[in-house]
């Protein structure tokens, strides 16, 4: 059956739009007693692409991934994968998804290929084809001398490799990844990102979630930007830091009690704000010519004001999470949702 007979399957003709989309998404809103985790999310998913879901721990990027993959209620909205209505056909919805969570569902009782074949077999796959899918999938991921081990031997980044093996047994069109490089090492973090374009690179459709700007900017196609369970923008990395600037003046003033000062100079030479960054003293200045760098500076020299570093370079996702925001993505939000339980 295909991807396309999949979608159609009870629950209503599927919308216009949602035909030729992975994921598509009107309002999607989830409430934890008197606080909306997710508050009228509305999100498009093109087949074949990576597309990153960026915000803060406690921002309500895994309570609506975990609405699209039918493992919680949506409230109010509605959601289709693959023209397939979420909310009417979980069971049509879990053949075409698969999810890799925060943290790994493998059982350390097991080795690396018990866990594959039994979750083969939990999927309906017989016996002997659940060990061959094992078998290829343990060599796709570069564990196979490790694959009769118990999985409490394994290293963090070989437990975030299998349980993503682990979400293709069915060979899925749609990966969910919810934070799948969280904890890991700098190297083991790029092997992953390694894996994730191959899995794209072989026909998959990825919606990935992540707090880490380097990590959408290197992989994703396009990026939506969540925060209090709010969508505040989306577009490609680069559509998102040309709209910050085309260059970004970074300021350490030596005296942080002069800022409201440097806010005003900025503010008369270029005829906007400067964003204030948590850190005391710092400011970073959108351009639109990189040029303009120096008249700033000369400004801020004549009126006295006093600068500790100085810097001009293309906006980082950083400055425009920053900027659409006012806080970084590492802030921990207290807000009692599902993705701080």
């Amino acid at each position: 059956m295909t991807i396309t007979e999949l979608g159609r399957l009870g629950g209503g003709p599927p919308s216009d739009r949602s035909t030729d989309l992975a994921v598509h998404a009107e309002g999607l809103v989830k409430t934890f007693g008197g606080h909306r985790a997710v508050d009228g999310i509305d999100l498009d998913v093109r087949p074949g692409e990576i597309f990153g879901v960026l915000g803060p721990n406690g921002a309500g990027k895994t309570t609506m991934l975990r609405m699209l993959a039918t493992l919680l209620k949506i409230d109010a909205g509605r959601a289709e994968i693959f023209g397939a209505d979420v909310a009417a056909n979980p069971h049509v919805i879990r053949q075409l998804v698969g999810v890799t969570g925060q943290y790994a569902s493998v059982d350390e009782n097991l080795t690396a290929r018990e866990n594959l074949w039994l979750f083969g077999r939990l999927q309906g796959v017989d016996a002997p084809r659940a060990r061959r899918i094992a078998t290829e999938l343990l060599g796709q991921f570069g564990l196979e001398e490790a694959a009769d081990r118990p999985i409490a031997q394994f290293s963090g980044g070989m437990r975030r490799r299998l349980d993503l093996a682990a979400s293709l047994i069915t060979r899925p069109p749609l990966i969910f990844l919810d934070e799948p490089t969280t904890g890991l090492d700098p190297r083991t973090r790029g092997q992953m990102w390694d894996t994730i374009r191959g899995l794209v690179a072989d026909g998959c459709t990825v919606l990935l979630t992540t707090q880490y700007l380097d990590e959408a900017d290197q992989l994703a196609d396009r990026v939506a930007v969540i925060d209090h369970g709010r969508k505040v923008a989306e577009g490609t990395p680069d559509e998102l830091k040309t709209a910050v600037g085309n260059s970004a003046l970074q300021l350490l003033l030596a005296n942080p009690d002069e800022v409201p000062t440097a806010v005003e100079i900025v503010r008369r030479v270029l005829g906007s704000d400067p964003v204030l960054s948590p850190e005391q003293g710092r400011l970073n200045v959108a351009l639109d010519q990189a040029d303009l760098a120096a008249d700033v500076l000369i400004a801020l020299r004549t009126a006295g004001v006093s600068i500790s570093s100085v810097s001009v370079a293309k906006p980082s996702l950083d400055e425009v999470f920053l900027a659409l925001t006012g806080h970084k993505t590492d802030r921990n939000h207290e807000t009692g949702t599902e993705e701080n339980r």
